[in-house]
């Protein structure tokens, strides 16, 4: 039976889901973060966090995918008007996150769309090895 350490399908795929897991994570504080504003008069508020991801080799020269780091999304910040918000600017305008939650929904969805067809990728390798052993086993 191969481990998950070992390389393989089994392998790929937990390494894949560990990946999504982390961009489903960031997207959840992303959306979580959305409607903050900046904590002093014309400061930042929170900014949209990004998942890079890059290829990670395995131990059997199979590659899959890992997350390296976030970065923020250099996406310029909304402004609102409202003179009454402690923290407006002396122009009476509201700086507000860069977070679209539109799109963080769809992104999560796809996120959880490719966690989901990891999950297969490990349930269907993992069923495959045990009809395998079992006919092995009746020989």
């Amino acid at each position: 039976m191969t481990k998950l350490g070992e390389g393989g399908p089994m392998a790929i795929a937990a390494m894949a889901l560990r990946a999504q897991q982390a961009r489903m994570r960031i997207i959840a504080e992303n959306i979580a973060n959305s409607q903050t504003t900046a904590a002093t008069p014309g400061g930042d508020p929170y900014r949209r966090q990004m998942p890079i991801f890059a290829p990670l080799k395995l131990e059997d020269g199979s590659v899959s995918v890992q997350l390296v780091r976030t970065e923020p999304d250099p996406t310029a910040f909304k402004k609102e008007y409202s003179p009454g918000h402690p923290a407006a600017d002396p122009s009476g305008y509201v700086t507000l996150s860069n977070v679209e939650t539109l799109v963080e929904s769809l992104d999560f969805k796809a996120a959880q769309r490719a966690y989901e067809a990891n999950l297969n990728v490990i349930d269907t390798s993992h069923a495959m090895e045990q009809s395998t052993m079992r006919l092995l086993q009746s020989k």
